[in-house]
């Protein structure tokens, strides 16, 4: 019988060191299994993904050797929550004494219904509220109404206003003194931001009626903070992470010049901020984006003389841009994700937006779901019980301070501008996001950033979900993108065919040979063509040069067919396949595969990394169907 050493739990005591080069070596093996003949860095370099902003992701991450640059991996040198320069937590306790503050947010401009959405809310587990008040919103004498029930002293109250900012401030001040409310006891965001509001409409505020907002609240409601710095305008214009981090610091710093002079002391004017972030679904880049956010305000607030006042008060909401029109039971799982990454990531406030919120105005059931994903993720999956549970991860730590790098060099791009202001209105913002948002764009119609329900998997059957209209957000400025919106515009164009027609737009698959030749490229292309809103047909499953033509004439499709299988079986049939289809009507035949295959029987090619959304258009535009 073999005998265990009692030594402890040293469950490695016996094992010799691995060194990275030895790891490098067996991923050498596998990779030239597939085919590539790597070796050494250029094998890690093979499992690595470059990301925006110039950063990559390495497959592994090891503690730093000495003398390596920074001190990512070391846990001790990003400090302690509560401590400069925060990266670990604002606040000494972190979420761990209560969780993440749930704020709901609401777009309706009846008071009455808000009321009672409100209500309900505040009663089934969110603890803060978001209005949109002012032009688009609730009107601002209806805010008294809004907020009818409401123990003011108890539920934080963060407002969207808009230009009329100084008129939604006064009334809620006003509100609170006629409940008799103690000026200590009130906790708000009033939510005023000139520069955000010019980013989303082109119309330029004048700061100085910020700063007597923040001056009006500053002495005796301690609670209260006057400006907030939205960084969802140029998140949702199609800005990097960087890239948003890096405008939330030029409009923090624009806002701090402004209330220092107009006579708040530094400390006082920090006080006076409330950044708002967007959380995606990818978890790691959203907790250390929250995580050098905080550093680098930190930073800021050290250089203006202020270090102890530098904590960044963070309301965390889930990506719009990632939310999608299509499948939107789906947006359920994204929001989960991003609303965890935002805990993990120290956020204070989160806001979980409904499934349907691209839909227009959300549901009760859509509401009970996006404020019981915190719910869950607080009190049954206890994500708030340690502080900053991802710190000290090599990982997450080389991802923070190479992520706070390049936001602080595009703070600096925006600073030698001019200011954001400057930024803004010379067009230099506008142009930076517009030229990140092209690149995205491109990984989308390629499919190399996948859309579940979407470009993936899509369900063409799927009954569309019918929403409520919302009120129309503010526009003149920056542009606003979703991840969607190539891939919507084409399935609305199939959804107008069918509606026209009673049929959508049809292509027929001819899958070559039995199963295991043709299934991967038949399933692919399948996914391919529904994405753009083309049913594909395959009936029968299989077809060979005899069976072809009856086969294509049966399945209704619209002068186009797409060959599926494996290359042997395409240089043996793809000619007489495709011959075949054309004799019976087919105008058009692609081929799922590597260009120049069987070049001369096909007109086209679908292939992973092939531009989807040209290629589908072309389809759409080749069958009639209507732009």
């Amino acid at each position: 019988m073999t005998v265990l050493p009692d030594d402890g739990l040293s469950l490695a005591a016996e094992f010799p060191d691995a060194t990275h080069e030895q790891w490098q070596r067996l991923v050498e093996g596998v990779l030239r299994k597939s085919g590539k003949e790597v070796s050494g860095e250029a094998a890690e370099e093979a499992l690595s993904t470059t990301l925006q902003d110039g950063l990559t992701t390495r497959p592994l991450y090891t503690a730093p050797e000495p003398g390596d640059a920074g001190d990512a991996g070391d846990a001790d040198a990003s400090g302690f929550p509560g401590f400069a320069p925060f990266l670990r937590g604002g606040t000494p306790e972190g979420n761990a004494a209560s969780g993440w503050d749930v704020r709901q947010r609401h777009l309706g401009t009846d008071p009455v219904r808000v009321n009672e959405a409100v209500l309900a809310d505040l009663e089934n587990g969110v603890t803060s509220l978001w209005l949109t008040v002012g032009r688009g919103g609730l009107p601002v004498d209806g805010l008294a109404r809004a907020l009818d029930g409401v123990y003011l002293d108890l539920a934080p109250v963060s407002l969207d206003p808009g230009a009329e900012f100084a008129d939604a401030a006064r009334a809620f001040i006003t509100l609170c003194a006629e409940r008799e409310i103690d000026p200590a006891a009130v906790r708000a965001s009033l939510g005023a931001d000139p520069l955000g509001h010019e980013a989303r409409t082109g119309e330029a505020l004048d700061l100085a009626d910020a700063v007597e907002v923040a001056k009006s609240v500053a002495a005796d409601h301690p609670g209260v903070r006057a400006l907030t710095v939205d960084a969802l305008p140029y998140h949702e214009a199609g800005g990097s992470a960087a890239q948003e981090l890096g405008l939330s610091l030029a409009t923090g710093v624009a806002y701090l010049r402004a209330l220092t002079d107009g006579g708040l002391s530094v400390d006082a004017a920090l006080g006076q901020l409330e950044f708002r972030y967007a959380a995606t679904a990818d978890q790691f880049l959203t907790i250390c984006k929250l995580r050098a956010a905080r550093r680098l305000w930190a930073r800021v607030a050290e250089a203006s003389g202020a270090p102890a006042a530098g904590a960044q008060r963070q309301h965390v909401v889930t990506s719009p841009v990632m939310m999608t029109r299509r499948d939107p039971w789906v947006n359920m799982l994204r929001t989960t994700v991003a609303c965890m990454a935002a805990g993990v990531g120290g956020a204070d406030s989160v806001t979980v937006l409904p499934f349907d919120h691209e839909l227009g105005l959300p549901d009760a059931f859509a509401r009970r779901i996006a404020r019981n994903t915190s719910t869950i993720l607080l009190e049954e999956s206890h994500l708030a019980r340690v502080i900053d549970p991802a710190g000290g991860s090599y990982y997450v730590e080389r991802l923070t301070d190479e992520l706070a790098h390049a936001a602080w060099a595009f703070f600096q791009t925006l600073e030698k501008a001019g200011g954001q202001a400057a930024a803004l209105r010379s067009g230099l913002v506008a142009d930076r996001l517009a030229a990140t948002w092209a690149e995205r764009s491109k990984k989308l119609a390629k499919r190399r950033e996948p859309i579940t329900g979407v470009s993936e998997f899509p369900l063409l059957s799927e009954k569309p979900v019918v929403r409520e209209p919302a009120p129309a957000g503010p526009t003149g400025g920056l542009p606003r993108v979703r991840r969607d919106e190539a891939y919507e515009a084409l399935r609305a164009r199939s959804d107008a065919h069918l509606a026209a027609t009673g049929a959508r737009p049809r292509i027929f698959l001819a899958a070559l040979g039995p199963a295991a030749a043709h299934t991967a490229r038949a399933t692919f292309a399948s996914n391919l063509f529904q994405a753009g809103g083309v049913e594909p047909v395959h009936d029968p499953v299989s077809v060979d040069p005899e069976t072809a033509a009856e086969a294509y004439a049966a399945s209704g499709a619209d002068g186009m067919a797409v060959l599926c299988s494996s290359d042997a079986l395409y240089e043996e049939q793809a000619e007489a396949v495709a011959a075949a289809l054309r004799a019976a009507g087919a105008t058009t035949v692609y081929l799922a595969g590597k260009p120049g295959t069987a070049e001369a029987a096909v007109d086209a090619y679908v292939f992973a990394g092939c531009d989807a959304v040209a290629v589908l258009s072309s389809v759409l535009d080749r069958m009639g169907v209507d732009s």
